[in-house]
């Protein structure tokens, strides 16, 4: 409503804005020689995304095989790792401190130990006691149930 009477009175206004804010600065995680290393233009990278639900050693070795098919060294995979990372999972690795990472196996072995919690319980043999032939089921059924 004052900006209106301004206006009809002849006043010039002129609305104030905020400074634009800085770019969050983000931090040199990775050590000199990583960060230095260039990915070349036509390399393509993994495809997957990690989530935070996902088992590590099966994400693991799914982004490996990918990393395997088309190649590139200890350093593109590390800097194709991060941009697989998302979420809750690229804040627990922005925290990391500056310079921390020096090699894709020191940076799949810290994964691990963040994510340690999602990993897929290993089978035991008392599991095996719930597994039983339906009542009707022919031999040849309950065995392809397993054959998967």
């Amino acid at each position: 409503m004052r900006r209106n009477l301004q206006q009809q009175a002849g006043e010039c206004v002129v609305e104030e804005q905020a400074p634009p804010s800085p770019p969050r600065a983000f931090p040199m995680l990775f050590s000199l020689p990583i960060m230095d290393a260039v990915i070349p233009v036509t390399f393509v990278g993994a495809k997957a995304t990690f989530t935070g639900v996902e088992d590590p050693e099966a994400y693991l070795t799914a982004f490996h095989t990918q990393m395997m098919l088309t190649g590139g060294s200890d350093t593109v995979h590390c800097k194709l790792f991060m941009s697989t990372l998302t979420g809750m999972m690229l804040d627990w690795f922005i925290n990391l401190p500056d310079g921390h990472i020096t090699s894709f196996a020191q940076f799949s072995t810290l994964f691990r130990e963040q994510y340690i919690a999602n990993q897929a319980p290993l089978p035991v043999s008392y599991d095996l006691f719930d597994v039983r032939q339906y009542q009707g089921e022919s031999l040849k059924e309950y065995l392809n149930r397993f054959a998967a």
